[in-house]
């Protein structure tokens, strides 16, 4: 489902360059749940945004349910991702004066077919947020921010989950039951490519993997 070739992301700075990613290598098969763990700084968010076709490598391939990212234009790539691939961020990245259900259809916009309000509201029922769907981000709290973003990472199918510390921001109860939604996308045949700094992915993931400055260090 995606791969990694020698893939190197490198930043020229004042003081030199700077290695986000440095000729990684990694495969992830359909329907893994896969953990990147590594301290702040690895790489990982670096990681997850090329895989994402968000942010174009400085050597090597991404390769993505058998395509070449970086051979796409950029509108290619962003009916790519709608096509294909939900985010689910740390910081949720809700639109402050959208209400829930309008949030979660921003991920329509480039979609075919453009899922409308009632799958919207359907996956938001399944995550228990029936109560909630005309409150605006404000309103809600951390948890229910974060199941408005799985929510929308769901809205049109996709193949691929990214999830870049979808817990980082929520209490244990909170950060079991978004690792529980993921687990049931995971379940039904989806893909889940989950970076974070801690383990408490490790119980729901098939494989976990390392990360050190740029590269995998590891695999268990």
């Amino acid at each position: 489902m995606v791969r990694f070739d020698n893939v190197s992301k490198i930043y020229p700075t004042r003081q030199g360059e700077v290695k986000s990613l440095d000729r990684l290598s990694l495969e992830v098969r359909p329907g893994e749940f896969i953990a990147i763990r590594g301290p702040s700084g690895c790489g990982k968010t670096t990681l997850l945004l090329a895989a994402g076709g968000m942010l174009h490598p400085t050597a090597g391939t991404v390769t993505v349910d058998g395509h070449d990212l970086y051979t796409l234009s950029a509108r290619e790539r962003a009916q790519f991702r709608a096509r294909r691939i939900g985010f689910v961020f740390q910081m949720f990245h809700l639109v402050p004066y959208l209400n829930v259900v309008e949030n979660v259809l921003l991920a329509a916009v480039q979609a075919p077919g453009k899922p409308g309000p009632a799958r919207a509201e359907e996956l938001l029922a399944r995550l228990g947020l029936t109560p909630r769907l005309r409150h605006t981000p404000a309103a809600l709290s951390a948890g229910e921010r974060q199941r408005t973003a799985i929510a929308r990472a769901l809205l049109n199918q996709p193949k691929l989950i990214l999830a870049d510390e979808p817990t980082g921001n929520l209490d244990p109860d909170n950060a079991a039951e978004v690792f529980q939604h993921l687990r049931e996308f995971h379940r039904a045949g989806g893909t889940v490519l989950i970076v974070t700094h801690g383990a408490a992915a490790d119980a729901y993931a098939d494989r976990v993997v390392e990360m050190r400055s740029g590269s995998i260090q590891a695999r268990q």
